[in-house]
């Protein structure tokens, strides 16, 4: 039976580009460390620069504003341990709607939590309530890893920028998916992750806007310009920019809004099925299709797609690391014990989701007649 993955959102298939650069720095073929300044060093450090150059042209960076680290995880985590450094004793301010890595890291300090409407949006006239002299940093995801909203960023940035107070963009889900202009952003920190749209695991990026200055969350070595130490993951970060440079993101962005605005529709005609995402493509990501399934819980659906031969997510408690319930569909209001989640990628077929939308009226239609 052929599989069909529909889990791009989680993980991306990592792109032959990315897997052929890496080849000869995995090989051993430049053993160099890039910090020596013999031959292989050099080589190293040339091919750390190209990566370099490579990521921050995908999200319209300068170089010398991209830090390399192990992941968005990492990178999040920077960006509220050097906001705090810089800022001590003073809040972190987010939507419940932000991936773990914002929550948790924010939530070793004093927090403000911001409200969201039905669709998972900010509400963005909470800000006003906040005393800038008393916010450290406030995050905003770009797009929302679940159902896919796109924030007010715009308006959530200029309320940072007129009361100078740090922010930080989480856009893991949408680089390498939507067009991501660092420089004219406004933003002060931008966090990304390789595995996310292609690129190998184990790489991500923190974005330090130029001429801000954050105490280090990693120390022990003068590696990324004094900002993040340790012996540079050569390998991957060849590969993270092979995978920028092999992304066309306003093709992809297109099909993968064709593809899953197809799925939507199809999926919405089952009865007692019903969309997460917001109907009106220009405010979601593209790449995300999220809905609810009346009657049946979310892990036999997802255990019956299996059987299928189909890979998809949930929200609910019992298909997650966690014991705990989706806090994004939570904090809209939705039921996350019979939520599903289908995200496509930049390799995902129409017979992928052609797969989909005839095995799932089956798969509902029998766990109901168990009822």
């Amino acid at each position: 039976m052929p599989r069909h993955y529909l889990d791009h959102a989680s993980t991306s298939p990592i792109r032959p580009a990315a897997v052929e650069a890496m080849l000869p720095w995995l090989r051993g073929d430049f053993p160099g460390d890039p910090g020596r300044v013999h031959t292989e060093g050099r080589m190293a450090r040339v091919a750390i620069e190209e990566g370099r150059e490579q990521v921050a042209a995908l999200l319209g960076a300068r170089p010398r504003e991209v830090v390399f680290t192990s992941g968005a995880t990492e990178a999040i985590n920077a960006a509220v341990w050097g906001s705090a450094e810089r800022n001590p004793g003073q809040a972190m301010v987010y939507a419940d709607v932000e991936h773990s890595a914002v929550r948790d890291a924010s939530s070793r300090h004093r927090t403000r939590v911001l409200p969201v409407d039905s669709t998972g949006r900010i509400d963005v006239a909470a800000l006003d309530e906040l005393d800038p002299a008393d916010v450290a940093l406030v995050h905003c995801q770009w797009g929302n890893h679940e159902v896919g909203t796109l924030q007010p960023l715009e308006q959530v940035l200029a309320w940072c920028r007129a009361h100078g107070v740090l922010s930080h963009v989480d856009a893991a889900q949408a680089a390498g998916r939507v067009p991501i202009a660092f420089g004219g952003l406004g933003a002060d920190l931008l966090t990304v992750s390789g595995h996310k749209f292609g690129g190998p695991p184990g790489i991500g990026a923190l974005l330090v806007r130029r001429g801000l200055r954050l105490d280090p969350l990693v120390v022990g070595g003068e590696q990324e310009r004094a900002r993040r130490a340790g012996f540079e993951n050569v390998p991957a970060i060849v590969g993270f920019g092979a995978a920028a440079a092999a992304v066309d993101v306003l093709q992809e962005c297109e099909r993968s809004l064709a593809l899953s605005e197809r799925l939507l529709e199809s999926l919405e005609r089952i009865d007692g099925v019903h969309s997460y995402s917001p109907s009106d493509r220009s405010q979601r990501l593209p790449h995300i299709a999220c809905f609810g399934v009346d009657g049946v819980e979310a892990e036999p659906v997802l255990l019956g797609l299996d059987q299928a031969g189909i890979a998809a997510h949930s929200g609910s408690a019992c298909s997650s690391e966690s014991l705990e319930p989706s806090p994004v569909l939570a904090a809209m209001g939705v039921d996350a014990d019979h939520s599903l989640r289908i995200s496509v990628g930049w390799n995902t077929t129409d017979e992928d989701v052609d797969a989909v939308i005839e095995a799932l009226p089956r798969v509902v239609d029998q766990l109901r007649s168990l009822r």
